[in-house]
This record gives structure tokens, C-alpha cells and sequence, in this order.
């Protein structure tokens, strides 16, 4: 009998883990994921459904919220919006409320692979992910016979319009010698040319 109840629970145990394990990564999103244009956000506030919305992040990082209006979320975690959120209510309108503010889509992030890799293309990854220039040449079926792994470029165009080029050598990032990994971010151009024979 003790045998049985002992193994029932390492049974549970492990159930537990499996599901924990095959939950998808959106429902795990930290509260420190950072808000960007385009994420859709479900905003509830405790006992006050009417204040409740689905809005989608504006081009220029608002969203709108009944009495409060405009509320500047880009590059702000959940948490501190939610805290802002919950101020603004609490200052002129609410007692003590309660706000809950959840990601339920995420704006696509890509970066451009082209040039000499076997399938350029645009690579998505989820916004919780880190990419580097090694896993998107990877996913763009890797460097042809042609490529020069020793001249890659990558273009990075920032938030206020300014666009840096980088030419890296991507045969120090394979053998670890070399002393930045390039993580990538959202539309990030990564460019391999041909060797010059």
C-alpha cells in the first residue's frame, strides 16, 4: 500500500513537470518583457469590468484607457505599466485597484538573412528569445560554398532613424574566439558575401 501512494506521487510529480515543460512560451512571458508597437495587451482591472480592454500597442507606444487616456508603454516592462496604470486610477478615480495587464499577441519580430546562405529569407523569433547572427545564418541553411564567413555584414537601423554597419567575422564567432556573440535584434539585415576568387 505505501509502495503504491509513493509511487502514485513521483507519477503526479512528474505529470506536473511534463506539463510546466510543454506550456507554451507566451503564457511563461516575464513580467519583465518590455512592450512594443503592435503587441496586442489585455488590460482588467479588479472588480471594475467596464474599465476592462484588448488594445493593440500604438505605432508610437500609447495605449488609450478609459478616464486615464494616453499611456506611454514602449520599452516599459508589464510590471512597471501595470504599476502606472494602477497610480493613475488610484490618484483621481479609484481606491486601492487592482490591474492586471497580459501580452496576448506579440508584435512578429524578424531579422533579414541574404546573400551567400543556402535559403535567404526573413527569420521570425519569439520576442522572450534571444537570436544571434550564427542561429539566423543557421536558420537560413547556413553558409553556402561561395560565402566569405570572414566579411558578413550586418546593418542595424535604430529607433531614431540613425543605421550602423558592422562587418564581423563570423569563422572567430564558430570557434569561439571571438569576443561579442552579435545578438540580434528586430529587423536586423545580415548580409554574406561571396568569396573573391
Amino acid at each position: 500500500m505505501r509502495l503504491s501512494l509513493i509511487f502514485s506521487a513521483i507519477l503526479l510529480a512528474y505529470s506536473v513537470s511534463l506539463v510546466r515543460a510543454a506550456a507554451p512560451a507566451s503564457s511563461l512571458a516575464s513580467s519583465d518583457y518590455q512592450l512594443q508597437p503592435g503587441d496586442v495587451v489585455r488590460v482588467q482591472v479588479f472588480q471594475e469590468p467596464d474599465l476592462d480592454r484588448e488594445l493593440r500597442v500604438s505605432q508610437d507606444g500609447q495605449i488609450a484607457l478609459p478616464m486615464i487616456g494616453q499611456v506611454e508603454v514602449k520599452n516599459k516592462a508589464l510590471s512597471a505599466v501595470e504599476k502606472n496604470v494602477r497610480e493613475l486610477y488610484d490618484r483621481d478615480y479609484l481606491v486601492n485597484p487592482q490591474v492586471n495587464i497580459t501580452v496576448l499577441t506579440y508584435q512578429k519580430r524578424a531579422v533579414n538573412v541574404m546573400g551567400a546562405v543556402n535559403m535567404p529569407q526573413a527569420i521570425e523569433y519569439p520576442p522572450e528569445q534571444t537570436l544571434t547572427l550564427l542561429d539566423a545564418i543557421s536558420r537560413a541553411g547556413g553558409f553556402n560554398r561561395f560565402a566569405d564567413r570572414k566579411k558578413v555584414l550586418l546593418t542595424r537601423t535604430f529607433s531614431d532613424g540613425r543605421t550602423e554597419k558592422y562587418t564581423i567575422n563570423a569563422d572567430q564567432l564558430i570557434s569561439g574566439t571571438a569576443s561579442e556573440r552579435w545578438v540580434l535584434l528586430k529587423d536586423d539585415v545580415i548580409f554574406v558575401p561571396e568569396s573573391v576568387l
